[in-house]
């Protein structure tokens, strides 16, 4: 097959969207199918461009077999962003973008064009270039952005939202397919509108044969001055407002004299790294770590006695944390704040422990819950590990993808 790939986030980001939309292209490319990937300047989580990279003009590489196509983007000049230079940035991709994924669907002329959100702004001309070139169109959506910007408040108005609304699931239902990342997304698809025949769920993954339980005395936490008696509380991914990272500090100035052994460990970058910093200044239970290579993920996991899932309230199950599936395979517990009966909650569920959002002392007592209790560690990290082998598997997860590819463009052809 040939399949163009198009969103704004991809390799060499580190975190979220862009990790597994580049993992899938070069699986894909690793299969023999030809790919090409239409995305913007590497950028994410620090909101800064990634060094070798230009802002200012359009550049392309091969990278693992993939043929990607860098776009200049707006970045906002001061962190954190706000709504505005959010919207900006996102609709600066979009328009960048076009003269780019016309030239490559009409070079490649794709057999499937798959649109990767956020962000949603694309996904019209993803449609309309798909339509264009007779290829199969197929949307995959990582995250309700539209839902957690009114939520959260970056985006307010009632006629606004319910036009944002209207015009989101008119371009849902024009897609050939619409996929997410688990069951509860897939029932706001069908409640946007949808078609369930055309649904499917494709959830993020993790190479269990890369990711697996590993000694806890690592080379990091000797990095770190930690010894065996530290217990490890481990933050890792983006710090930014989706994730309510204050209230970890909040976690760490609760447990600081309660529970000296406790250390939080706080590693990656953001919009709000530096309101991070600056809460945590006075703990000196907190200890943070630059976003490491892919190559050190192991260890990094494996450094952690417990895994630290932050999120707001306002955006359950509008995503689900894409660092899930790795805390999984590693072996270690984690505590998730995430209400009873959210989907987040659910896949934790014997494997960690959830607590509400709105329950700061509630998240610091099962922390220390876990930190005093290693045969409980021991036995979620074992249910986890056995969780991700069961539905987060790589390759099961991928082959499945690939299959339903081919079937889409077998059906396509069909028609024509």
């Amino acid at each position: 097959m040939k399949i163009l790939a198009y969103g704004l986030n991809y390799a060499p980001e580190l975190t979220g969207i862009g990790k597994y939309s580049s993992e899938l292209c070069e699986w894909l490319a690793g299969r023999g199918h030809t790919v090409a990937m239409v995305t913007a300047q590497p950028y994410y989580p620090t909101w800064k461009v990634a060094d070798g990279y230009n802002n200012r003009s359009y550049q392309h590489e091969i990278r693992n077999q993939v043929s990607v196509h860098h776009c200049p983007l707006y970045l906002p000049g001061n962190l954190p962003a706000g709504k505005r230079g959010r919207i900006l940035s996102h609709a600066s991709f979009a328009a960048s973008s076009i003269p780019k994924i016309l030239s490559s669907a009409y070079s490649l002329k794709p057999d499937v064009l798959l649109a990767v959100t956020p962000s949603f702004l694309i996904a019209p001309t993803a449609f309309a270039v798909a339509q264009l070139s007779g290829a199969a169109s197929w949307l995959h959506i990582q995250d309700f952005e539209l839902d957690a910007a009114f939520e959260l408040g970056m985006l307010e108005g009632s006629a606004l939202r319910r036009t944002a609304m209207s015009m989101e699931s008119f371009i849902l239902r024009r897609f050939d397919r619409v996929s997410t990342i688990s069951p509860r997304m897939i029932e706001r698809l069908h409640d946007k509108g949808a078609s369930p025949k055309n649904s499917i769920e494709f959830r993020n993954w993790v190479d269990t044969d890369f990711i697996s339980p590993a000694d806890r005395m690592t080379e990091l936490r000797e990095q770190l001055g930690l010894t065996d008696r530290h217990i490890v509380a481990l933050y890792s991914g983006s710090i930014a407002a989706k994730q309510g990272i204050e209230t970890l500090a909040e976690a760490a100035a609760e447990l600081k004299d309660k529970a000296p052994e406790i250390v939080f460990v706080f590693c990656g970058g953001g919009a709000l790294l530096n309101h991070l910093v600056e809460l945590s200044s006075t703990l000196s239970n907190v200890k943070f770590l630059d976003l490491q290579p892919n190559e050190r993920m192991q260890e990094l996991l494996a450094t952690a006695d417990i895994h630290l899932i932050p999120q707001r309230a306002q955006v359950a199950d509008l995503m689900l944390p894409s660092k899930l599936a790795p805390i999984l395979a590693s072996g270690r517990p984690a505590v998730a704040m995430a209400k009873a009966g959210t989907q987040l909650a659910t896949e934790i569920e014997g494997a960690g422990i959830a607590v509400s959002p709105s329950d700061p002392r509630g998240l610091s007592e099962a922390i220390l819950k876990l930190a005093r209790d290693s045969a409980m560690r021991a036995r979620m990290g074992e249910r986890g590990r056995v969780l991700a082998c069961e539905r987060w598997r790589k390759e099961t997860i991928l082959g499945a993808f690939e299959k339903q590819l081919g079937e889409l463009v077998a059906l396509r052809r069909s028609h024509d």
